[in-house]
């Protein structure tokens, strides 16, 4: 007993509590640190563009979420700088209480414009807005249908729901459809990303749509890699399709093509209000400070204004795809500038990063449960601010990386 307790005391010498006992049984971090092939927290010493600095040397990003490539932006940096001046470096409480700014509001009105929605509410991050509005609108007798592959904020916000919880095979209408059909008469809200965040396939929402209207089920879709994204005009996954009247609740975030952080919910003002004052992510939350709504404000109004850096990321996107396919690499559904390459092995994938990360390439080994078992892959993105020259680096060392380790032949 006197060993077992040594063994367990903390830094000050005191014996520690067994509920830290996980904390002193977790190895897997360490091993892979000694392996070489520890892929998480890695120091980026410059700006979030095409090529960063890391590790004390130049790499290309294909691992970032700024798709138009605005996080460098002379305007929103400007607009950050200036809000600080102008409010100071925070709001100091709450949105509810003291920590609703002006600039707040007119996010707020911008975005609800933006949205084609009657109104919107701001969040600190879009973590917290699905969290806020799902445990806020599904109750202990109402039901909620997610997509197996939405994001882990979306599976968080179901636990804290208390709501039922049943999940549909990804994108597959008919198993929708079969879950809303056997729980005919609950109130039922679907949610389901608008763009897979690993898989980079487009959720069927012409179809989500038929099934919600025809069992009376409420939709809300998470359009966290939407936004500035798809759509004539960057609107989002409802606008590609031409829906933007037949989604309920849109979540968005501000830390992908609005490039700084923040999240935001747009709705029937009804809807709105009922959250501002239910959201417990809202209510018990420090307010978002004054520089990233700044700048999440000039960043819409360059999406706007700048339609062309949502063709040059197409044009990406899709150079890189065919580049990926023409090698022989397995990109599963990929159908926007989220690129995966489809490994299957955890220990391949984090070799495969390695070798990648030494050749100059900064790309995401994703591992379960961040994938299903046997899925692992490698994510890559691309930004509208990437070279055709960049690109062709990248595809190089992949090529290389791939034929090493038997990715392709």
């Amino acid at each position: 007993m006197t060993n077992r307790i040594l063994a367990k005391q903390n830094a000050l010498g005191r014996p520690r509590a067994g509920i830290f006992d996980k904390c002193q049984q977790f190895t897997r971090a360490q091993e892979l640190i000694e392996a070489g092939i520890y892929p998480y927290f890695h120091t980026v010493e410059s700006a979030q563009e095409p090529e960063v600095i890391c590790d004390g040397r130049p790499m290309i990003m294909m691992s970032s979420n700024n798709y138009l490539g605005l996080t460098s932006h002379p305007k929103v940096k400007e607009a950050a700088i200036d809000a600080v001046r102008r409010y100071g470096t925070g709001c100091a409480g709450s949105r509810f209480l003291n920590g609703t700014l002006a600039i707040h509001e007119e996010l707020e009105s911008r975005l609800a414009k933006f949205l084609r929605k009657d109104a919107a509410i701001v969040f600190p991050t879009g973590f917290q807005a699905n969290l806020g509005a799902i445990s806020a609108l599904v109750g202990k007798h109402d039901l909620i249908v997610i997509d197996k592959m939405n994001h882990a904020s979306i599976f968080d916000g179901c636990r804290l729901s208390f709501g039922q919880i049943r999940k549909f095979k990804h994108n597959d209408m008919e198993d929708l459809a079969r879950i809303l059909r056997d729980n005919m008469g609950k109130a039922a809200l679907v949610v389901v990303d608008g763009v897979f965040s690993m898989e980079g396939d487009i959720a069927d929402l012409p179809g989500i749509v038929e099934l919600c209207q025809q069992y009376n089920a409420g939709l809300m879709v998470d359009d966290a890699h939407s936004i500035g994204v798809l759509g004539d005009h960057g609107r989002g996954t409802a606008e590609h399709f031409g829906l933007e009247a037949d989604v309920d609740l849109i979540m968005g975030t501000y830390s992908k093509s609005l490039a700084t952080i923040g999240g935001c919910l747009a709705a029937d003002t009804d809807v709105i209000d009922y959250l501002k004052h239910h959201a417990r992510s809202l209510i018990f939350s420090a307010s978002l400070p004054p520089a990233p709504v700044a700048a999440a404000l000039a960043s819409l109004t360059i999406i706007e204004e700048e339609p062309e850096r949502r063709d040059r990321l197409w044009r990406n996107a899709s150079y890189l795809r065919e580049g990926f396919v023409n090698l022989g690499f397995d990109i599963g559904v990929s159908e926007t500038p989220i690129v995966p390459v489809v490994v299957g092995d955890e220990e391949k994938v984090l070799v495969t990063w390695r070798r990648l990360f030494d050749q100059g390439v900064f790309a995401s080994p994703v591992l379960y449960p961040g994938v299903p078992p046997g899925m692992a892959l490698i994510r890559t993105s691309c930004m509208a601010t990437h070279t055709i020259e960049q690109l062709d680096l990248v595809l190089d060392v992949f090529e290389r990386v791939g034929r090493e380790m038997g990715l392709i032949d």
